[in-house]
């Protein structure tokens, strides 16, 4: 008992001792003087996490049942340290990009940000890491067994003190792991304790190494005698389950919570890894290098039936060592103590995170703004989570009835938390990996895991019959636990590893080959496989003043009025603001949001600033409602493709439209003044001239004449002007009356040369025609058809700049008769064939000669012959179209 008491003073002793290391951390951070926490040999310290209780007393009970099996748990870690570490370089930086708070976030976040995977993974760890709490509870509760009742034969434990063990371990638990919220920040104090319990285990056991070499079997030359001539020296090794082993604590290295705690989470800068991938495996090679010397020096010394996993306890004790004993026993506590305190800190921000904090924001019915303090509600659950997890183990420890080889607890463990590496992998490499592939991997390797090797650890007819482990449920024998699709002889831990791993790969990638990512797993799948290209950090957020109240309110409600008040003066202080309210900068929100994310997880925290920051009024839920079917999103970025198609087609139009409205406001502006001064001069001749002949004695009769002509012919001008327009306007109201009656082409054709030629302009143009051709009966307005071609001949007998003008008239009969009037001149402009027929249209202010409403006078006669004019490009000068029905037809009216 005088023992027992000195154990639980030392115990206590070294709690406070850690508290007071943790403390002295945490205020180093606060004071900004935390650089030599963050050192690569702090780092890679913290990850010697891995080695529990079951490398500590474990490896020697493995050396003593399967040889140098042992070494597989050292191995698989080392290697992804020494081989992938890119891949452990990937998760780091996704880590830190994505503010990752445990694994369970890790596989949310990449499918989809999905919650239901991440109670499904935390569950998955819950149950997976319950075996390895009651490894530790194992452990401790044999160890303080052997210095209560002095039993060093089998260390069997009596009583209630596993209870006790459980009870202390979680409180220890509660009081170190939860005192602070700050998940996503380092936790400086809990990582340079877990480096100080990394040094103290790793002198403890080499401390029993040398005692066992040097002080029990002469050194050196004497260990190795000793190795050679006991059965140990024989390499005994199963290659099916060496292979297992390695890839199992491989695996678990990557998936362990607590592993992912410290590799991930805890790590602010990944180059760190580089010291780590070798320094780690060193410190996992002293860690075994004296396990087999132990072993073999109990196996000799001790009684036979002796526990092998207590033999780094028990070989000191049986030479009267109490102080070497102590010391080891120490190295042991500081084991399990550390795994459990991670492991339940881990667990319970998961739990927390995507278990309570989801169900208490939707049942509270609260915006993040309502003052109020959530903080107290997180403490609460993650203490009670601790509390939980570790009466889990201690539940597991009472129902498998703790008799069962750490090693043997522990490969349970490691197969259980193994399922999420398919899942991990696959999403960190693979685009396709899909919401629904994990689900289904997780779901087939977590219960063909529990259903083969779980279940049955607890002892036979517990929870598996057993009838079902002779031959199979229902009497279906290739249903057996330990032997599915009648596999038989097959170790149990490698057959389980197996088909579970198997079983999980295949659902994950099956299922996800035949389902298609959502929107914002696609998103999220290119940022976690292209990590490298998309990590120049997370977006930024950006807020105004008047939202800094608001973001007060929600920071007391999850941090406490304290804290959060602390942390808005500080930041005030830094930016100099001369108030208690700091602005609402980027670098502070992303701050702020860090903070919040230790009490509510990445996801939440990130939402509720951008609820008040980015003024979110819907849910996440609603807006991925929008876009769920991939289906629909395809059929609306196609339609949206289309639109902006069309878009670009109208906006170009308009644009066209616009310029040609712009060129026609601009020859509207020289037609009022050309009209005016067209109406004016032959007004203000008739005028001057009429005067003259009232007012003027003694003129000549030829004077008389001559200014009688000028007033004639000024008046045929101002007549043919008001003619056109006149004639314009009736013809586009509709009201003009068709004067129908046959007539042969080429009569209409002489009759507008020979009226074209009349002007001054006339004698200027060759013309060519071919008589044949023009043979052609019409049944039309002859008139109105005349008026069209003597306008078009004019007009080349005017603005044809050729040195020797030239028009060919060519004739194509047929239902409708086709005109072409084609000159050898410069032709027209891009911009001038698009206005040419718009009413006051000219081709050059120089040449024109009239208002510009001859072709667009053209255009509406041919309409109401059910015909058309069209200019034609393309043909070496200026080219004009007339189309016109040999017979007129009643309906182009």
């Amino acid at each position: 008992m005088t023992m027992l008491n000195t154990l639980v003073a030392v115990c206590s002793l070294y709690a406070l001792f850690l508290f007071a290391i943790a403390f002295a951390a945490d205020r180093a951070a606060m004071r900004g003087q935390a650089r030599w926490l963050r050192s690569p040999l702090v780092y890679t310290l913290s990850l010697s996490i891995y080695c529990s209780a079951w490398t500590f007393y474990g490896a020697v009970g493995s050396a003593v049942r399967t040889g140098f099996e042992y070494l597989a748990i050292y191995l698989g870690p080392s290697l992804v340290l020494m081989g992938w570490w890119w891949i452990l370089r990937k998760l780091v930086r996704i880590g830190r990009t994505q503010r990752l708070t445990s694994v369970a976030d890790l596989i949310s976040s990449r499918y989809g940000k999905s919650n239901l995977l991440a109670v499904g993974v935390t569950i998955l760890a819950v149950v997976g890491t319950t075996p390895y709490i009651a490894l530790q509870l194992q452990s401790v509760t044999l160890s303080f067994e052997v210095f209560g009742v002095g039993d060093i034969v089998s260390g069997q434990e009596s009583g209630h003190t596993a209870l006790w063990v459980a009870a202390g371990l979680a409180l220890f638990t509660v009081i170190f792991g939860t005192r602070n919220l700050d998940a996503n920040e380092r936790h400086n104090g809990v990582v340079m304790a877990i480096a100080v319990e990394a040094v103290v285990k790793l002198a403890a056991l080499l401390t029993v190494g040398i005692f066992v070499v040097w002080g029990l079997l002469g050194g050196v030359s004497g260990a190795l005698e000793r190795i050679d001539a006991s059965e140990l020296g024989q390499w005994r090794i199963n290659g099916g389950r060496w292979t297992g082993m390695i890839v199992l604590s491989g695996a678990a290295f990557l998936c362990l919570p607590r592993i992912f705690q410290v590799l991930v989470v805890e790590n602010d800068n990944e180059t760190h890894l580089r010291t780590a991938s070798w320094a780690f495996p060193l410190y996992l090679g002293l860690m075994s290098l004296f396990v087999v010397p132990i072993a073999v020096t109990g196996l000799e010394l001790l009684p036979a039936g002796s526990n092998p996993d207590l033999f780094v306890l028990t070989v000191p004790l049986s030479q009267g060592r109490d102080g070497l004993a102590v010391l080891s026993f120490l190295g042991g506590f500081s084991s399990a103590t550390s795994m459990v305190i991670v492991a339940a800190i881990a667990l319970s921000t998961m739990v927390s995170n995507h278990v309570v904090m989801p169900l208490f924001l939707r049942f509270a019915k609260r915006g993040a703004k309502v003052s109020g303090d959530v903080r107290h509600v997180v403490l609460l659950a993650r203490r009670l989570s601790i509390v939980g997890v570790v009466m889990l183990g201690y539940l597991y420890y009472r129902l498998s009835g703790g008799g069962a080889a750490l090693s043997s607890i522990g490969e349970v463990s490691f197969a259980g938390v193994a399922q999420v590496l398919p899942a991990m992998l696959g999403g960190i490499f693979w685009r396709g990996g899909s919401r629904v592939g994990a689900l289904a991997g997780l779901t087939l390797g977590f219960g063909c895991w529990g259903y083969t090797l779980f279940l049955p650890s607890f002892g036979a007819g517990v929870f598996v019959p057993d009838s079902w482990m002779v031959a199979g449920p229902f009497g279906i024998a290739w249903l057996r636990p330990q032997a599915l699709f009648g596999i038989e002889g097959m170790d149990p831990l490698l057959h389980t590893v197996v088909w579970s791993l198997t079983l999980n790969a295949g659902g994950f990638v099956l299922a996800s080959l035949a389902s298609f990512p959502r929107p914002l797993e696609r998103l999220q799948g290119a940022q976690f496989v292209n990590v490298f290209d998309h990590s120049t950090g997370p977006p930024r957020w950006s807020g105004k003043v008047a939202q800094t109240e608001d973001l007060m309110i929600m920071a007391q409600r999850i941090l406490g009025a304290r804290d959060a008040q602390a942390l808005f003066e500080h930041e005030a202080r830094r930016q100099a603001t001369g108030g208690t309210l700091p602005a609402p900068t980027p670098d502070f929100l992303e701050r702020l949001e860090r903070e919040l994310a230790g009490s509510v997880g990445a996801a939440t925290a990130h939402a509720m600033v951008g609820q008040i920051v980015g003024g979110m009024s819907v849910s996440v839920e609603d807006l991925m409602a929008v876009a769920d079917e991939t289906a629909q999103l395809m059929e609306y970025s196609a339609r949206l493709e289309a639109q902006s198609q069309e878009l670009a087609r109208t906006a170009a139009k308009l644009r066209e439209a616009n310029s040609k409205l712009t060129r026609l406001s601009v020859q509207k502006d020289a037609f009022l003044s050309q009209i005016s001064h067209e109406l004016r001069t032959p007004m203000t001749s008739i005028r001057a001239f009429s005067e003259i002949l009232r007012d003027a004695d003694g003129l000549t009769p030829q004077e008389h004449g001559k200014y009688a002509s000028i007033i004639h012919d000024e008046a045929i001008r101002l007549t043919r002007l008001l003619d056109d327009l006149l004639d314009l306007s009736v013809l586009e109201n509709g009201q003009v009356n068709l004067n129908l009656r046959p007539g042969l082409l080429s009569d209409v054709l002489d009759r507008a040369v020979a009226a074209a030629a009349a002007d001054e302009h006339g004698a200027r143009v060759r013309i060519w025609r071919d008589p044949r051709a023009e043979e052609v009966m019409l049944n039309t307005d002859l008139d109105r058809l005349s008026q069209v071609f003597i306008n078009l001949v004019a007009n080349t007998r005017k603005y044809c700049d050729a040195a020797r003008p030239r028009l060919d008239i060519r004739v194509r009969p047929g239902a409708t008769v086709v005109i072409d009037f084609i000159d050898n001149g410069a032709g027209l402009s891009a911009e001038a064939q698009d206005v040419i027929f718009e009413k006051f249209s000219r081709v050059s202010d120089q040449k024109a000669g009239g208002a510009g409403l001859g072709l667009a006078i053209c255009r509406q006669i041919m309409t109401r012959l059910g015909g058309e004019v069209s200019y034609l490009s393309g043909q070496g000068g200026t080219a004009f179209r007339v189309v016109v029905p040999a017979r007129y037809a009643v309906a182009a009216q």
